[in-house]
């Protein structure tokens, strides 16, 4: 694996353990796309540091859980206006 790629996993691991973030923030964030963010986090990460791979997983499962809930608000946001 290229040392870049490399760099990029752990960054978008260590920014999505420090915020929180969603797949498609820490995208956002570091301006890749969301597919990128997502193998680096899933598969590349699991070579370079599987603890580190394992901590980011529970966040985003978490992400993953609550996903419905954050759509409604936004719709609820998006009419509430209206």
């Amino acid at each position: 694996m290229w040392e870049y790629m490399e760099r990029r996993a752990v960054r978008c691991a260590e920014y999505i353990l420090e915020t929180n973030a969603t797949v498609r923030d820490c995208a956002a964030h570091f301006n890749i796309s969301k597919s990128t963010v997502h193998k680096d986090v899933s598969e590349r990460l699991s070579e370079i540091d599987p603890q580190l791979q394992k901590e980011v997983r529970k966040v985003l499962d978490k992400n993953l859980a609550e996903r419905h809930i954050r759509g409604g608000d936004a719709t609820r946001r998006k009419y509430k206006g209206a």
